[in-house]
């Protein structure tokens, strides 16, 4: 019989049986298919191999989840608008396939404001940096540094420096009131904390001018959560001219920094970056600042300051 010659396994079944089968198939008006009422291994064909069948899948999924309003009921099925509409059509259109308008709000937070110290050896023009830095950026504040050293020709109390007497000086210490202090040269030099909060909450984008010393007590302070610039001139004999140039120190004095000068330059590897400040050239590194500020306010991982 044909029927027996499709499935081999049934012919092995007593005949009573297999008419009890057919019986019950022709009674359910194979009201299902008969593949389905038989017990046979049939053979699947998986679609994980078949990507057009996956897009499929996954673009019913998304028209599904599309559809949905947004405290998960289904929303009614709104057509998209005719490809010859305007963009402020298709704009609301979109939204009202997906079910909620489109967010305005940023996708990026706004950036941290930074801590930014910059050191360097004496006489590689850190002030000459900052202050043209000041000059061509916003939202930037350079923090006065507390001194007990005497006030040079042409420096202004409170713009440059915060001059102080010594007794001052180390009272403002016993209150706690300085970030850091040194001893340098013989004279005292600190960052006041308050300025740098103050202007921290409104946003502003702090400098900080140190030496070396100073330098490594805010890396230990602050750690990884400020940016540690390290100043060089493009040479140590421009730096030794520069240095003979400023007319300030004695034969002596001098010898103190260009023998201090070479040690602290052993110090650059503890710094995030190096900006060679040559002789004629002093937009170029400031470039080079504005560009590695720009650089830390697009993080993914924002340095956070906590003073």
């Amino acid at each position: 019989m044909e029927r027996v010659v499709i499935f081999p396994q049934l012919s092995l079944l007593p005949s009573m049986l297999f008419r009890r089968v057919f019986t019950s198939i022709a009674r359910s008006q194979l009201s299902t298919p008969l593949w389905s009422s038989i017990s046979v291994a049939i053979p699947r064909f998986s679609t994980r191999n078949r990507p057009e069948i996956q897009r499929k899948r996954f673009g019913s999924r998304l028209m599904a989840s599309a559809a949905r309003t947004g405290d998960g009921r289904r929303s009614p099925f709104v057509p998209l608008p005719p490809p010859d509409a305007d963009k402020a059509e298709l704009y609301r259109g979109l939204e009202a396939a997906i079910g909620s308008s489109f967010s305005s709000e940023p996708l990026s937070p706004p950036p941290n404001p930074l801590i930014i110290v910059i050191s360097g050896p004496s006489g590689v023009g850190k002030d000459a940096v900052i202050k043209r830095l000041l000059e061509v950026r916003q939202q930037i504040h350079f923090v006065v540094t507390a001194t007990s050293r005497a006030k040079r020709p042409g420096e202004v109390d409170g713009k440059d420096y915060y001059f102080v007497t010594k007794e001052e000086f180390l009272s403002m210490v016993e209150r706690n009131e300085l970030l850091e202090y040194a001893l340098v040269y013989g004279d005292y030099k600190g960052i006041p904390k308050q300025q740098v909060r103050d202007y921290m909450a409104k946003g502003y984008d702090i400098v900080l001018r140190v030496d070396i010393q100073g330098a490594a007590t805010l890396k230990s302070i602050l750690g990884n959560s400020a940016v540690f610039i390290f100043l060089v001139a493009e040479s140590e004999a421009a730096l030794v001219k520069r240095l003979i140039d400023r007319r300030t120190e004695t034969a002596e004095m001098l010898l103190v920094r260009v023998t201090t000068a070479r040690e602290e330059v052993k110090h650059l590897k503890s710094f995030d970056y190096v900006v060679v400040n040559a002789e004629g050239k002093l937009d170029g590194a400031v470039k080079l600042v504005e560009s590695i500020i720009d650089a830390e306010k697009a993080r993914v991982q924002q340095r956070n300051v906590q003073i």
